[in-house]
């Protein structure tokens, strides 16, 4: 991440926006930035796709976060007085359609074009296989399990990070080693088997994880990931889990070698199906 303070003097345009997710739609509001262009966050504490500073990764102009508590009892004017007085050099202002500010988001794209002398560029809604892509589109695509389509509306693939916590002990005994997680700030998928890769240290591996409750053992809720054909022995405290298909539905075993079996046919499955995936912006798995 770029480093905000030396930059905001030279920004001359802004995209304003709550940005969670940072999707195809976003990009859209993007592409209109040039070359001293910056994105001003309006933080609402409600972001769980790309929340606090990860949207930072996802994007190569540098970002400003403004919480809305602190912002959203200004008018329109205050607001405009505001930004110019944060980008004195500001000439371009990059919204949605469906913008809205100020006291009780009263205030609209017509109040914008009075009150500023600069450029207000205004991005039409933005489709996908003809449904308008939004940040709540995604979570409900993630919250059913429907990684595919959610992949396919934010451009990348969905990933949550989290701490390495200690499991229940079992696995590396009786089935496979695990690597269990604590993720308290992303939207996590429906419970279910992904196919996924694990990012560990920097380095990405071909992995399976599991998200739900144990209910072939401690019934206790977890989430935590298999890495394909890798004995990993130093685990970082760090760990991020990027999902590219859901494999199947969490399931209850009356034995342990139905479970196994079972686990075993999913580490197949998702060796399949990430064999297929072609990674971008130079990014590779270990092999």
């Amino acid at each position: 991440m770029r480093s905000c303070s030396i930059l905001k003097n030279n920004i001359t345009s802004i995209a304003i926006g709550g940005f969670d997710g940072m999707h195809i739609a976003h990009k859209e509001l993007f592409k209109c930035l040039g070359k001293n262009g910056a994105i001003v966050v309006i933080e609402t504490g409600y972001a769980n796709l790309t929340p606090k500073i990860h949207r930072a990764s996802h994007t190569s102009y540098p970002l400003y976060y403004y919480p809305l508590e602190d912002i959203k009892h200004l008018n329109a004017k205050e607001f405009l007085d505001l930004l110019q007085e944060e980008y004195p050099k500001l000439k371009k202002i990059v919204i949605g359609f469906d913008f809205r500010f100020g006291t009780n988001a009263s205030y609209g794209i017509s109040d914008l074009n009075s009150i500023f002398n600069g450029e207000v560029v205004v991005v039409d809604e933005f489709s996908k296989n003809y449904i308008a892509v939004h940040s709540r589109v995604i979570r409900e695509y993630i919250s059913s399990g429907d990684i595919k389509s959610a992949n396919l509306f934010l451009d990348k693939i969905y990933s949550i990070s989290g701490l390495h916590i200690r499991g229940q002990g079992i696995g590396a005994k009786q089935f496979v080693a695990t690597i269990n997680i604590k993720c308290n700030d992303f939207l996590i998928p429906q419970a279910g088997i992904y196919a996924t890769f694990t990012v560990l240290d920097n380095k990405r591996y071909k992995s399976v994880t599991f998200i739900g409750h144990r209910l072939s053992t401690d019934k206790k809720y977890a989430i935590e990931t298999h890495i394909l054909n890798k004995n990993i022995k130093n685990i970082s405290s760090n760990i991020k889990i990027e999902f590219v298909e859901k494999i199947r539905n969490n399931e209850k075993f009356e034995d342990f070698d139905k479970l196994k079996k079972k686990i075993i046919e999913d580490i197949h499955k998702s060796k399949v199906i990430l064999d297929k995936i072609t990674l971008t912006n130079g990014d590779k798995y270990e092999k």
